[in-house]
């Protein structure tokens, strides 16, 4: 079957929610890609950053497929194996007390809300459950999470949303410290805003929120859905911002491909929740576990880590010798792309996948999430591929 073949079964059967490229892609191995015609692709995009030791690496899949042949699922009634081994390397490596265990950042974003309201409402009272996030952030789908998301754009059609968020402009202290008052239990932020254009947050304005939370006796919650896992270069982007959130949602790169969300807790939150608070069904699922835990033995045990900043210093140096690309933002492995004017990163974006690179796009920018194991000759091919489709 052709990809034309699997687009019009993707059409029939499946709901349309999603603007595909015109690409089925059936085998990976590394940064590279291959569909059901057998076209290869350079991938640049990571599946939205969660493929971070790229496709198929042996040491994860090795620990997925023994872990599939061993015990595929228990509920949460029983301990196993690969979950309290991933919380104690997540724990030690971060500084948390505690993690809860999802399926996605949504769900962990979720475990953080409903942290931060229980939190507020036991210190100060049933008033106390507003939450503060930044304009043109994101932090998720569900009912909760769209409206948590600072973007208009996404508030319509699903009325009515969960009530309790104020949205103030990122790096306003004047608006941040209007906002905070006796109702307030958090403050929530990204690092970098990702979906909303690769946007990376002042450092000093960073620290003044974590400052105004302490002083005010609020949570400090950091949504790390795409920044975390070595992303950015460090296990946790909070670590270049010299901060130490309450709470730290993860996602995305933590499963390197299996579904799997998790919310750090620290010493003033680990406690909150009792029995029964909180729960999920395929939460801390042994085999999503397993490949989490070869994600983090990769990063910090081999080395993986410590190439993040060299290859993402040498791929940003590459783009910037690219005559249509403007600018470059983000961090890290974590790339926006300014495009001159005259074309459009959607534009841009399909031309490159006809060419053999697959790319991602925030709003009016090129978006770029490779995994973290990307070599360099996978790089200068995609960049050359770049370079061809303006």
């Amino acid at each position: 079957m052709t990809n034309k073949d699997y687009a019009e079964l993707d059409s029939k059967f499946i709901s349309n929610t999603y603007k595909r490229f015109p690409v089925t892609l059936e085998i990976g191995k590394g940064a590279t890609a291959y569909d059901a015609e057998g076209k290869s692709y350079i991938d640049f995009g990571s599946g939205i950053g969660v493929t971070s030791l790229g496709y198929c690496n042996d040491k994860w899949v090795d620990a997925v497929v023994s872990q599939v042949k061993t015990l595929q699922h228990t509920s949460n009634l029983y301990t196993t194996i690969p979950d309290t081994k991933l919380a104690e390397k997540l724990c030690t490596a971060t500084g948390y007390k505690k993690v809860f265990f999802a399926n996605s950042g949504a769900e962990a974003n979720e475990c953080a809300i409903k942290l931060a309201r229980k939190h507020g409402v036991s210190k100060k009272g049933e008033k106390c459950c507003n939450i503060i996030t930044f304009q043109n952030s994101f932090h998720g789908r569900t009912i909760t999470t769209l409206e948590a998301t600072g973007q208009d754009v996404f508030h319509k059609n699903f009325f009515p949303f969960t009530n309790g968020f104020r949205y103030v402009p990122l790096g306003d202290r004047e608006a941040l410290n209007t906002a905070v008052d006796d109702t307030v239990c958090a403050v929530m932020l990204e690092l970098v805003q990702g979906e909303g254009g690769v946007i990376a947050s002042d450092k000093d304005f960073v620290k003044y929120a974590e400052k105004v939370c302490r002083e005010n006796d609020i949570l400090f919650i950091i949504d790390e859905v795409q920044t975390g896992v070595g992303r950015t270069g460090t296990l946790l982007a909070s670590e270049q911002f010299d901060i130490k959130p309450n709470i730290t949602t993860l996602a995305k790169g933590l499963g390197g491909g299996l579904p799997i969300g998790a919310a750090l807790m620290d010493e003033e939150v680990e406690n909150v929740f009792s029995y029964g608070d909180h729960g999920s069904t395929f939460g801390g699922n042994p085999v999503s576990c397993a490949g989490g835990l070869a994600v983090l033995e990769e990063l910090l045990d081999n080395g993986v880590l410590g190439e993040v900043k060299g290859k993402a210093d040498y791929i940003r140096s590459k783009l910037l010798e690219i005559p249509q690309v403007k600018d470059v933002s983000g961090l890290g492995m974590m790339i926006g792309i300014t495009v001159d004017d005259g074309y459009t990163s959607a534009e841009v974006a399909n031309r490159c996948v006809e060419n053999g690179l697959l790319i991602l796009t925030a709003k009016a920018k090129l978006r770029l999430l490779p995994p973290l194991t990307i070599t360099k000759e996978e790089i200068d091919k995609g960049i050359e591929i770049l370079a061809k489709s303006f």
